[in-house]
């Protein structure tokens, strides 16, 4: 297989994990769409909206498209389950109407209220979890959900990254890579999107392998040595 080939093609019966998220332009995740989402400790509930345009509407609705499944954290899942039922007649209400008629999936370990038509809980072993989750869906999408963002990357347990940076700084909030990551290789799957406002989509697939290194003195690297 090409090196720079996503991994999930080896195996093309499995199912994909994508991961969605939206950060400013220093990473931090909490609390995107509303003052009261995830107020922790955090003045800056609802800080996309001012910077949310057709462009971000459009190509987060294109992402959407196939998705047959939810995973999410336990907190954003709590968001969830008391807006989306509640949208179907809504602005929002293409969004709703997919979102309540997928299974969703929640990783925690208390005993979330899972009233929420189509919701399950998994079990402890979250690796596993996940590896069952790829075996019966096709496209499960995994949203906000940072803490258990953290578990995915550093278990290598996705395939698809959508990253939305938009271009503030806060210097405060969850940090959407908060000592998750481990060394990996990823590829850009299209050019990035901009939209009016400056906000800009990276897609990224998981690659294959760890970073190289080298050495930008060498002369044949176009930077001569002194």
């Amino acid at each position: 297989m090409p090196e720079n080939e996503p991994e999930h093609q080896e195996e093309d019966t499995m199912g994909m994990i994508h991961i969605d998220l939206f950060a400013t332009l220093d990473l931090v995740g909490q609390a995107p769409g509303d003052a009261e989402e995830d107020p922790d400790g955090f003045p800056f509930g609802g800080w996309q909206a001012p910077l949310f345009d057709e462009t971000v509407g459009q190509h987060v609705g294109a992402g959407m498209q196939g998705m047959d499944a939810l995973l999410l954290g336990r907190k954003t899942y709590d968001i969830f389950a008391a807006f989306w039922p509640n949208q179907a007649d809504g602005v929002d209400g293409g969004v709703a109407t997919l979102f309540n008629s997928i299974p969703k999936y929640v990783a925690s370990r208390g005993n979330p209220d899972l009233d929420w038509a189509g919701s399950t809980q998994l079990g402890p072993d979250l690796v596993s979890a996940v590896h069952e989750l790829r075996d019966k869906h096709e496209h499960v999408h995994v949203i906000g959900s940072l803490n258990l963002v953290q578990t995915l990357l550093h278990e290598r347990l996705f395939d698809r990254l959508d990253l939305w940076v938009f271009p503030i700084m806060l210097g405060v909030g969850k940090k959407v890579f908060d000592g998750g990551t481990v060394p990996a290789n990823l590829v850009l799957l299209e050019p990035p999107v901009a939209s009016s406002k400056g906000a800009v989509l990276l897609r990224y697939g998981l690659g294959t392998g760890t970073p190289g290194t080298g050495d930008m003195r060498r002369e044949d690297r176009g930077v001569g040595s002194s």
